[in-house]
């Protein structure tokens, strides 16, 4: 650890992005002042959204001890597209700024059990090489209120072929698919290792599997986490996600091009099969139907 506690106590910082979802926000912040351990640091960044950034300095964390940070990220592509890469990047470095030896990102969403902040903590303190450090996400249903529930009385739903370790339990994986940005944490060292996420991606979808095969190629474990579950708040969302259709087909062209594979397979032959979306087999590209071969198009040959 690296941090000006280190090594007894190693500064943990959780890092969230926003655009809206004010209420969720308010559900996560609540969730941390009731955790068995608080953050040393939390970082609100807000895409663009002044209000989510200054939220945490009136929230629930307020007066707990906790170093508040609210960053808000103006945006300058002007293309519409959340940029959730480079929001979190810079949630990074205010939290690196502030001293933290350990990084907690968690999406807005999410709401933090009881044993979030201690048990990602724990796991990152006690490494012997860096790691991807990943916790149970369950997802609560849609009548669930969770401000209004002790995180420590909220039960959700795990999605099928996730693993689920128990309490204390630190399970290393090479399923490196399953690698997603909704929950996890890294050390500093680790973090700069990685060197963030790439911010090539603007919108939804890829970036956190990209982060997870920059990990792997560097040689840096996944583990899963017992203990440092996160419950993920509903909200209204179709399947295949035909709103983040566009940002979907961009950000698979530039996974394919950096890493030589299309992800997302599922929701591509989705996309197609509900007619939103072609695969061109001779230039190995997909594009949007309804902008044909113009800038709707994603290839991996560049």
């Amino acid at each position: 650890m690296t941090g000006a506690n280190a090594p007894d106590r190693p500064r943990t910082a959780v890092i969230t992005i926003a655009r809206g979802r004010h209420r969720h926000l308010f559900g996560q912040q609540r969730g941390l002042r009731l955790g068995g351990r608080r953050p040393d640091v939390y970082v609100v960044v807000g895409m663009g959204d002044p209000v989510a950034a200054a939220s945490g300095a009136a929230g629930p964390l307020a007066g707990t001890g906790c170093e508040v940070r609210g960053v808000d990220l103006v945006d300058g592509a002007g293309d519409g597209r959340l940029p959730l890469a480079a929001a979190r990047n810079a949630g990074a470095r205010a939290a690196l700024a502030a001293g933290a030896d350990v990084l907690i990102f968690l999406d807005v969403d999410c709401v933090p059990g009881p044993g979030l902040v201690e048990s990602y903590t724990a796991a990152v303190a006690g490494e012997d090489a860096p790691a991807l450090h990943c916790g149970v996400v369950q997802y609560l249903a849609p009548e669930v209120d969770a401000t209004a529930v002790h995180p420590a009385d909220l039960r959700g739903r795990v999605p099928n072929g996730r693993p689920r370790p128990g309490p204390g339990r630190s399970v290393p994986s090479d399923d490196w698919h399953l690698f997603w940005s909704l929950s996890f944490a890294v050390s500093a060292a680790t973090w700069r290792l990685l060197g963030g996420f790439c911010e090539e991606y603007r919108g939804y979808g890829a970036e956190d599997t990209d982060l997870s095969y920059l990990a792997f190629r560097q040689g840096i474990n996944l583990r899963w986490i017992g203990g440092a579950d996160a419950f993920h708040q509903y909200h209204p969302s179709p399947s295949p996600p035909t709103q983040h259709l566009p940002d979907i087909v961009r950000n698979a062209g530039v996974f394919h091009h950096r890493w030589g594979f299309w992800p997302m397979q599922g929701w591509l032959t989705a996309f197609a099969d509900l007619g939103l979306a072609r695969y061109d087999a001779d230039r190995d590209a997909w594009s949007l139907v309804a902008t044909g071969s113009g800038s709707g198009v994603a290839g991996g040959t560049g």
